[in-house]
């Protein structure tokens, strides 16, 4: 969740009761059930150009995790270190803005794959509102994190304005 990482959701799928493809089922039934209209999934670590989803199914799923206290710990975690036969294994997070102290990040999941992009969605407060933001195919590796304040900086802006 909070690195980018595939291989914790794989590795859950693969141990899933019936396997894989019961888990990708489960997946599907899922994003129904949270009305994501036009997801459609055939794996579950994301990789997949086949896997879709519309903005809005992926602000509804960021609403429904948002719900969940260890996704929104672990997604906005800075860093963690997880230990593989006594080894030390160190994730970072790949969103900047959850370590910054400007920002009150709570539910992230950064990801990438060619067709799709650079791509961020994250639930966040911002001028006191809670604020999901959904970017895809962001052009260059930190436009995504760019654009997200370019965001903020709109909608605080849209609020000046309105009080004035």
């Amino acid at each position: 969740l909070m690195s980018s990482d595939n291989r914790a959701a794989h590795v859950l799928c693969r141990n899933y009761p019936d396997g894989l493809s019961a888990c990708v089922r489960a997946m599907n039934d899922k994003a129904a059930a949270l009305g994501m209209t036009k997801a459609r999934f055939v794996e579950p670590t994301g990789l997949s150009s086949s896997n879709v989803a519309s903005p809005r199914d992926l602000a509804k799923l960021v609403l429904a995790a948002g719900n969940d206290p260890t996704i929104r710990e672990y997604s906005t975690d800075a860093e963690h270190t997880v230990y593989v036969n006594r080894q030390p294994l160190e994730f970072r997070n790949t969103n900047r803005l959850v370590a910054s102290p400007d920002w009150q990040v709570n539910l992230q999941k950064t990801g990438y794959i060619s067709k799709a992009g650079r791509c961020l969605v994250m639930q966040t407060v911002i001028d006191g509102r809670q604020v999901v933001i959904v970017l895809l195919n962001s052009w260059g590796k930190l436009t995504r994190i760019a654009d997200a304040k370019r965001i903020r900086t709109w909608i605080e802006a849209q609020r000046r304005v309105t009080a004035s």
